[in-house]
């Protein structure tokens, strides 16, 4: 562990970590790695009992997502990390001065190999300077030569690749959050066409779509809708007003975003059926619905963005 995590700082840098989104173990351990550039990565013996204390001292908690334990920071938390300001800033500073100190040693490590080999070939050429003295300086000069001239092409290809992968981070990112604005878009459009065929629909589903889709109470549209004719209709086709699932942050990957949104549709339609029950015609109208807005969704995510 880097010394800038003594005294127990890293608990503060995994809070600022949750602080910023919540994430699974495995997502914390390769956000470190990532801010020391790939020369510092903890291992799941470091971070995971630091989360299961930090849940048990009540900062964090965490809900089951997939089979994983996704953490999230609590209000106390974020107490914590308002009360330690200054002292999350410091620790910052030192993980910059930290990376570049490591990167410096690697480079005097490389400049100590290059600088062994050179005295090596110097020794060996003069060993044998009594028998071919002239040939074997010249292949001494020419094997340094090449060797120089092979770290230093190692050097510009790692600072060529650094420079690459970290625009190509970047360039990532910028697509990951303009796909999960289109996902997002897309699920919204889909389920405004599904509350209207649901509400066209009638019964238990169509009461259900009022519900889910506007925000309304299952069975206040289907049920006025049998004994009021158009005005019954009207109140079972409520108008989507795109705030469904708002509390569902984004977590910067689109596919994990959508799975929870679709886990949430299934969810609340299951309870409702569950609640109010379900015929055999119901459900026939509800596989043609979903059978459409299926297609529809395999159309938008099978197109190129």
């Amino acid at each position: 562990m880097p010394p800038v995590f003594a005294h127990g700082r890293l608990r503060l840098y995994l809070l600022k970590l949750l602080d910023e989104a919540p994430r699974h173990g495995y997502e914390v351990i390769r956000l470190l790695e990532e801010r020391f550039q790939g020369l510092y990565a903890p291992s799941a013996g470091t971070v995971y009992p630091r989360l299961a204390k930090l849940e048990a001292e009540g900062l964090v908690t965490h809900a089951t997502e997939g089979g994983r334990k996704v953490y999230s920071i609590t209000d106390a938390g974020r107490a914590e990390l308002a009360d330690r300001g200054g002292e999350l800033a410091d620790l910052e500073l030192e993980i910059r001065d930290s990376v570049t100190e490591l990167a410096a040693e690697i480079r005097d490590d490389v400049r100590g190999a290059a600088g062994d080999l050179r005295r090596e070939m110097r020794a060996a050429a003069s060993a044998s300077a009594t028998r071919v003295e002239d040939e074997s300086w010249k292949a001494a000069k020419e094997d340094l030569r090449k060797a120089r001239q092979e770290w230093k092409e190692q050097a510009r290809r790692a600072k060529d690749e650094s420079r690459r992968a970290r625009e190509e981070a970047q360039q990532a990112r910028r697509q990951a959050k303009e796909a999960q604005e289109r996902a997002r878009e897309e699920v919204q459009r889909i389920a405004g066409q599904l509350q209207e065929q649901f509400a066209k629909s009638g019964g238990v589903l169509g009461s259900l779509a009022g519900a889910w889709l506007g925000g309304g109470t299952p069975g206040a549209g289907a049920g006025s809708a049998g004994g009021a004719g158009s005005a019954g209709r009207a109140a079972a086709d409520p108008v989507v007003d795109g705030d469904w699932a708002a509390d569902l942050a984004p977590t910067g990957d689109p596919a994990r975003d959508l799975d929870r949104l679709l886990d949430r549709f299934r969810d609340e339609v299951r309870d409702a059926a569950r609640d109010r029950g379900v015929t055999e015609a119901q459900v026939a109208e509800a596989r043609r619905h979903l059978e459409a807005a299926s297609g529809r969704l395999g159309t938008t995510f099978g197109a190129r963005p």
